[in-house]
């Protein structure tokens, strides 16, 4: 079977900037991200929990995206002839929901439980643009429909919101049936080591790991070094760096080749990030290709301990949230300079450079250069600087910058280019 994530077209926006510069089922919640979640289910888990392999039948399966067009360069879709199953990329699945995907019919739309998402759709039709994907689907929907329900990202907070949860379900599923590789560092502490799981080539060093709250799991080749100390709920990716001194304080995930210090709590680092440094983020998701210069802080609870306010690309505008805490919001690409300090639930967008005293917006644009004050105002970061800085922060783990990211990049710089009239905005006057 094909199984292929589309862009919901009514939340890809909210979802904004994470959902720039991937599809909606690229995004990391827990130890996976979406589409890994289907992957390990499908290919790992299931067979794990299957004692004899003959009791189940065993159908290849092929995982790709139905995205945006300026995306399918670098997230394309497969058809091998088979059944297509588009499924909503923005599920989070669980088991229950696996199996009723087995059960759904051909040419039978599924919604949310309030009827207002589109969740699955099952056909032979093959679809190159979410658009006809939609088209066609609602109008089968008139016809032959089925509510299901299940959880789903929303919005970008609910990514750290949901990161526990989703930390101890694909914990199950990664682990299941597999044995750990054990510490031998004497002077490395661990607390309820049966919730601990640690993948091959690990280096830890006089550490300690506490898993009596949540779940601990270390990736491949990942080091965890001196002094460091962790608590679960935690998910540390492949070739990823816990730096000397670190304090993870739970409910977080760093995805792979990320090197992390400070103070974290509740946060979500996509993967080829960087807070190397001293300072404190927390309820905070991080893109890929950022880092956070030394000291840079960021505030995640507002001193009169109310409920925050949060920009919304939807909504092109602030939006009013039930949550009190929250912090930082960072897309792919971008940056902070040493002590720099972002208030509470501050969104930046793709490919900001932001640097300078005192606290910037509460939202700053994509390719945003400065912070916004009267002494480093905004000016908009030059496309080609922009692209060799990305080289060279991508060369240093061996990837290379391509024509395909270059497109992206550019594709996004035009599409932001509205948010980029600092003199006339009254958000940085």
């Amino acid at each position: 079977m094909n199984i292929i994530f589309f862009d919901s077209l009514s939340l890809r926006t909210h979802l904004l900037p994470f959902t720039f510069t991937r599809p909606i089922a690229d995004l990391r919640v827990g130890i996976l991200t979406i589409k890994e979640k289907f992957e390990t289910y499908f290919n790992q888990f299931l067979i794990n929990t299957t004692h004899n392999i003959d009791d189940i039948e065993v159908e290849k399966h092929t995982f790709s995206f139905l995205t945006q067009n300026y995306l399918q360069e670098k997230f394309p879709t497969h058809f091998e002839g088979k059944e297509n199953l588009y499924i909503n990329g923005a599920v989070l699945p669980n088991s229950d929901f696996f199996e009723k995907l087995k059960s759904i019919p051909l040419e039978t739309a599924v919604f949310s439980e309030n009827g207002n998402e589109l969740i699955a759709f099952k056909t032979f039709t093959e679809f190159k643009s979410v658009e006809k994907f939609y088209d066609f689907a609602l109008k089968v929907a008139k016809q032959k429909t089925e509510k299901i329900q299940i959880e789903f990202l929303q919005r970008t907070w609910d990514i750290f919101r949901a990161n526990k949860r989703e930390i101890e379900q694909d914990f199950e599923w990664i682990t299941t049936g597999r044995k750990t590789q054990t510490v031998t560092d004497k002077n490395t502490v661990l607390y309820n080591e049966e919730r601990i799981f640690i993948e091959e080539g690990v280096t830890i060093k006089a550490a300690i790991l506490n898993a009596e709250k949540g779940s601990i799991y270390i990736g491949k080749n990942a080091t965890i070094e001196e002094g460091a100390i962790i608590r679960g709920s935690f998910a540390l990716g492949e070739g990823s760096v816990i730096n000397t001194g670190a304090n993870m304080r739970g409910d977080t995930t760093i995805g792979k080749f990320c090197k992390i210090g400070g103070e974290v709590s509740n946060c979500v680092f996509f993967g080829y990030s960087n807070k190397s440094h001293d300072g404190f983020l927390g309820n905070a998701v991080i893109g890929e290709w950022c880092n956070l210069g030394a000291a840079t802080n960021c505030s995640n609870l507002k001193n009169n301990y109310g409920t925050v306010r949060i920009w919304n690309y939807a909504e092109e505008n602030y939006e009013k949230t039930e949550l009190q805490f929250c912090g930082l919001l960072m897309g792919d690409h971008s940056k902070s300079g040493i002590c720099t300090m972002f208030n509470t639930a501050t969104v930046v967008g793709t490919g900001a450079n932001v640097f300078g005293e005192g606290f910037p917006p509460k939202f700053i644009p994509s390719f945003a250069w400065g912070n916004g004050n009267h002494q480093t105002k905004f000016v908009t970061t030059h496309l080609d600087a922009m692209f060799k800085t990305a080289e060279r922060v991508m060369i240093r783990r061996d990837v290379k910058f391509t024509e395909t990211e270059r497109k992206i990049m550019k594709h996004v710089f035009e599409e932001t280019d509205n948010y980029r009239f600092w003199e006339s905005n009254p958000m940085f006057s």
